[in-house]
């Protein structure tokens, strides 16, 4: 069967640096931080206090939930996710019905969800307040509870459904969608991830002494990828949200066409040949990127921009190394690259879907967002990649083909080739 073209028509966002897409696009030019201290986590005696959490207001709030949906209302992922999809099917100009919609599905992701509202319940389960527990307690505290709460506001009657795959989640929704559709099994996918925020999500990654704590004092330069003096990830928070359509539902009611899909691949690195839980099998990484190429039928020096993963651990050199070997490209031959955790910090389970929605926003505005807090870049990086790749201010530049990649805790990968779009 001919495979169907699949385009992106919508997106929503809610990040540490900017709640909505617009105040987003703004936020990544100007190179906003969105990290911050918070004294909840000096008062928990967290060694890493700082994060980032979005600000949501209660004008959006009150947009995007009725009143008894706000009720108890403690899941911070189902609320960023809630308007991040929301926004999303606004932007792609889709109307919500009141008749069921088989063509439209929902592929949604999370690490874990209502971690809040389960410790609530702890509470009042132990001291036998169980009946007060509220009317939304298992829609915040199920790993699909936003999949659900979407396809409900929305009424997709298609595949809707909850993936989970750590820090690739958000990238792994996308290319599940895009199969989806690909394949003739939907026209519509709107596709995304969220993650909590707070000390309750953010604790075990602080135990495991791989956060910076040196920067309490000076939050907006923690997170440092590709720099020589990187110290860790700053743990985050969000979610990013898109509609994927097939070309000939975009075409037929005249959709605005912010990118096309042309594919992508996933794959696993089994925890063998140096992978590990926290560490990426690189034989593994590499064939995720190539494999990712052929799927797109693309050829590594077409891509223009790579959006990196990018965590600002040791192991950027060894995902630029990765990179270096999958394209087959070093120094002058190797593309621009940037990571959104500069600016954000590590979203978890958000990271792909909100890097998705900036690595979009890159290709159909003309733009390379600068790469933050990396004013001396590793030298080991230096010997792949020239320094002007790494760009430190905001590029204009059209960007034609861009190479978006997730590398998740469990030695879990993705990789998605994204193309400006043009109706030739």
């Amino acid at each position: 069967m001919d495979k169907k073209r699949v385009v992106i028509t919508g997106m929503g966002v809610v990040a540490p640096n900017a709640t909505g897409l617009s105040q987003f696009e703004e936020a990544i030019k100007a190179g906003k931080s969105g990290i911050q201290f918070h004294e909840k986590l000096e008062e928990l005696k967290f060694s890493c206090q700082i994060g980032g959490v979005p600000k949501v207001s209660q004008n959006v709030m009150d947009h995007y939930f009725t009143a008894l949906e706000q009720r108890g209302l403690l899941a911070t992922g189902l609320i960023y996710g809630g308007i991040a999809g929301q926004e999303a099917w606004a932007d792609a100009q889709l109307e919500i019905n009141e008749e069921l919609d088989i063509d439209t599905g929902i592929i949604f992701g999370t690490g874990v969800l209502g971690v809040e509202k389960l410790r609530e319940a702890f509470y009042k389960i132990d001291d036998k307040q169980v009946r007060r527990l509220g009317s939304t307690s298992v829609l915040q505290t199920m790993a699909s509870g936003i999949s659900a709460f979407l396809g409900g506001k929305l009424g997709c009657g298609n595949q809707v459904t909850s993936n989970s795959s750590a820090c690739s989640t958000g990238t792994e929704a996308l290319l599940m969608g895009f199969e989806r559709i690909q394949y003739g099994k939907a026209k519509r996918m709107l596709v995304g991830s969220c993650s909590d925020s707070g000390p309750y999500v953010w604790g075990g990654f602080d135990a495991l002494r791989i956060l910076p704590h040196q920067y309490n004092d000076r939050p907006e330069i923690a997170s440092q990828p590709m720099s020589a003096t990187a110290a860790g990830f700053v743990p985050s928070s969000g979610a990013g949200a898109l509609v994927l359509e097939s070309l000939e539902s975009a075409l037929e009611r005249g959709a605005s066409i912010y990118a096309e899909v042309l594919g992508g691949h996933l794959n696993s690195g089994g925890q063998r040949e140096q992978g590990s839980m926290t560490a990426p099998n690189s034989a593994a990484v590499i064939s995720c990127i190539s494999e990712a190429l052929r799927q797109a039928d693309v050829n590594s020096e077409e891509i223009d921009l790579i959006n990196g993963h990018l965590t600002a651990t040791a192991m950027d050199a060894t995902e630029i190394k990765n990179w270096a070997k999958a394209l087959g490209l070093e120094r002058k031959d190797f593309p621009y690259i940037n990571s959104l955790k500069s600016h954000i910090g590590h979203a978890l389970a958000a990271a792909g879907s909100i890097e998705l929605v900036s690595s979009v926003l890159e290709l159909s505005r003309g733009f390379i967002f600068p790469n933050l807090n990396c004013e001396t870049i590793h030298p080991k990086i230096l010997k792949l990649v020239k320094e002007d790749k790494i760009p430190r201010e905001l590029l204009e530049k059209k960007v034609k083909l861009l190479a978006k990649a997730s590398f998740g805790f469990g030695d879990v990968n993705a990789c998605v080739i994204l193309k400006s779009y043009d109706d030739e």
